[in-house]
């Protein structure tokens, strides 16, 4: 049976809809979207009529102006006539002028992506994700790399925007990618080093990067993140990829920074597999590596001064004291700095983070202390020379019971701690401090060299044997 002979109830059933609805469309000979009349009278009374031409010389004066800035304005100079509730229908009018009479507005426009093409670097703070490692609180970044036609990516923790961070993780990221794009492209990066008077140079240390790897460095215009907008969307779906694997593990803490980064590292793994059509058209027309990497480090000639210490991109580093008035090489590293010396390796601890902070190990100037005990009271450094806060507490409690001799007494037991076993001595302190005895020095010598293991507390309940009676009556019946 065609269309044209169906009752007009089926036909309008077919349609989804009422049968007088389908007989008025039937009558009128027309489709229901020619049928709508666009309504451009209001149905209730404007209440910002009369002050709408002092709303619309403010917003042409200052196109930015907020409608709630102005719908406050209007409440203050006009009391009591315009209530909170109102404020949608000013919104409404101004978004409606603004799309009639407003200015332009900025255009941006798609881009068609090229394999092997362009890649886009920079880094994101992770901190919002509360991680913690054992317990504690990790902040960091991850230093993100993006191909921008495949969107395949790699990306790795690390603690700063630095050089050093930013040097390692593009060149872990091209080496795990295997060959090289045609472009490097980062907004303004402090770790590009952005130089001259209008700070639009790129710095030396990252162009012989650029060089070594036959790399064209790009960026994008200042204060135009969208510029860089493969990796600026992609850093929000990475911080809500991890957000809901964390959700689905169940758990934000670490047992160490190993596990976190294999948990980075499996997710990022999992998302480029999903990529692979287009990745490996992207990877057929990349560019061969460099025959090596470069060093992921930049040196530093530095004297070593009177105070033991090194100057090494503006924070302050501890040198074993026999280096005063030598020249020392300073290798930066990513997350930690080395000392050099004669071709040797003499020290090494973590990097800091910022600037105009200081990193004292007491082991560097302990001797020095102990024959100086009256330094030690207004030491600029004397903060780094607890090294927990058990040893904090020591000093406070030698502060409170012979303020005369604390720092001598103090600084007599923090250097047998740097010459024999600091955590030894920490458990000797802390033994003392818990059971509110004197500490003195032989005592504590003793406890650290000769440690009670006492056996730990185990609370064995003793079991219920009527319970066992009664279970044995039920097991015999």
């Amino acid at each position: 049976m065609s269309q044209e002979k169906l009752p007009l109830s089926t036909l309008a059933a077919k349609a989804g809809m009422d049968v007088k609805t389908a007989r008025k469309y039937l009558r009128a000979g027309r489709l229901p979207s020619q049928m709508k009349v666009l309504r451009d009278w209001r149905t209730r009374e404007d209440p910002f009529a009369d002050v709408w031409p002092e709303a619309e010389a403010l917003i042409k004066e200052s196109p930015d102006l907020q409608a709630l800035t102005i719908f406050q304005d209007l409440q203050r100079r006009y009391p009591g006539r315009f209530q909170d509730g109102q404020l949608r229908t000013l919104q409404r009018r101004i978004r409606i002028w603004r799309g009639l009479h407003g200015p332009d507005q900025e255009v941006f426009f798609p881009q068609f992506h090229y394999p092997g093409k362009v890649s886009q670097s920079d880094f994101t703070w992770m901190n919002s994700l509360d991680i913690t490692i054992a317990g504690q609180l990790f902040p960091h970044l991850l230093y993100h790399f993006v191909l921008t036609y495949s969107n395949w990516e790699y990306a790795e923790v690390c603690f700063s925007e630095s050089f050093e961070s930013l040097s390692r993780g593009l060149q872990n990221g091209l080496w795990t990618l295997g060959g090289v794009p045609e472009t490097h492209r980062t907004d303004h990066l402090g770790a590009a080093k952005f130089g001259g008077q209008e700070q639009e140079d790129f710095g030396a240390h990252y162009m012989a990067l650029m060089r070594h790897y036959d790399l064209t460095p790009t960026k994008n215009n200042p204060g135009e993140s969208h510029e860089n907008g493969d990796i600026e969307q992609a850093h929000y779906r990475l911080k809500q990829r991890v957000d809901q694997a964390l959700l689905l593990r169940g758990s934000r803490d670490f047992s160490n920074r190993t596990d976190y980064e294999r948990f980075i590292r499996n997710i990022f793994n999992a998302k480029n597999r999903n990529r692979s059509r287009r990745f490996e058209q992207e990877r057929a027309v990349l560019r061969l590596l460099p025959l090596y990497r470069l060093d992921d480090h930049r040196d530093y000639k530095v004297p070593v001064g009177t105070w033991s210490t090194v100057r090494v991109a503006h924070n302050t580093y501890s040198v074993p004291s026999r280096l005063i008035r030598h020249e020392v090489t300073a290798r930066l590293h990513a997350d930690y700095i080395e000392i050099h010396f004669a071709g040797q390796c003499v020290c090494s601890m973590e990097r800091l983070r910022g600037t105009g902070k200081a990193r004292i190990d007491y082991r560097h100037i302990i001797a020095s202390l102990v024959r100086k005990p009256g330094a030690f009271e207004n030491y600029r450094y004397r903060e780094e020379m607890f090294p927990s806060t058990v040893f904090r507490q020591t000093y406070d409690r030698l502060v409170h019971d012979d303020p005369k001799h604390a720092s001598r007494r103090y600084l007599e037991i923090l250097e047998w701690a740097a010459m024999n076993s600091e955590s030894a001595m920490e458990g000797s302190l802390k033994q003392l401090l818990d059971a509110g005895e004197e500490l003195d020095f032989d005592t504590l010598v003793e406890m650290s060299e000769h440690p009670v293991n006492e056996p730990p507390d185990i609370d064995i309940p003793l079991p219920n044997m009527i319970a066992y009676d009664e279970l044995l009556k039920e097991v015999a019946v």
